[in-house]
């Protein structure tokens, strides 16, 4: 009895299915690294454009809306000190979206040819409420309000420098810059057309 000898033939199936169970797992490997890389990067710009819009929030929301300015007159329950050759006041608000604001973190800088002078509210300026002047002025410390109108009193005329109306170069253009803390700032530029006590600037 002659047996016949099997011939093993090569399974080339199994092999084909192996190359691709590889390149399915590249694949996978391949789309979770960019996957990665997508939600880092939108992780990112998100952070940034957070950043962005506090920065931007604070610099546009935490300033002075400056509405009137004017020479000095020591009315509305003024310091004696603000008068029309030492000084000048404003009137102002908030701008819109702004946050309660402690009046002695508020600074100003004021440029004539004189020189410059730099104070701060609360010490070297002062705020007072508009409709209640005759409570006087408010205290470094106090906190102003969105959508409430102040008094803002400015001495031009400090440590032998002189930027009030009346100063001896005779300037009709002065530079004033209000900083409000970590907000944002306000720039004026005060036209000098009278030394008058009340003669408007802005």
């Amino acid at each position: 009895m002659k047996t016949k000898p099997e011939q093993l033939e090569n399974d080339k199936i199994a092999a084909i299915g192996i190359g691709a169970m590889i390149v399915f797992i590249a694949l996978i490997l391949v789309a979770a690294v960019a996957a990665a890389v997508i939600i880092q990067t939108a992780e990112k710009l998100q952070q940034s454009a957070e950043t962005t819009g506090d920065d931007t929030a604070k610099n546009l929301a935490g300033k002075f809306v400056i509405h009137d300015g004017f020479v000095a007159t020591g009315a509305l329950g003024g310091e004696a000190t603000y008068t029309d050759t030492t000084a000048y006041f404003f009137t102002a608000t908030l701008a819109p979206g702004s946050s309660p604001i402690r009046i002695n973190t508020i600074t100003y800088q004021m440029f004539c040819d004189s020189g410059l002078i730099e104070g701060v509210f609360g010490t070297d300026a002062d705020v007072q409420e508009m409709h209640n002047g005759d409570n006087g002025v408010l205290a470094g410390t106090v906190e102003i309000q969105p959508k409430q109108q102040y008094v803002l009193w400015v001495l031009a005329s400090d440590n032998g420098i002189d930027c009030s109306a009346g100063n001896a170069a005779g300037d009709t253009t002065i530079e004033l810059a209000i900083h409000v803390g970590t907000g944002g700032s306000t720039f004026l530029t005060l036209n000098v057309d009278s030394t008058s006590a009340g003669a408007p600037v802005v």
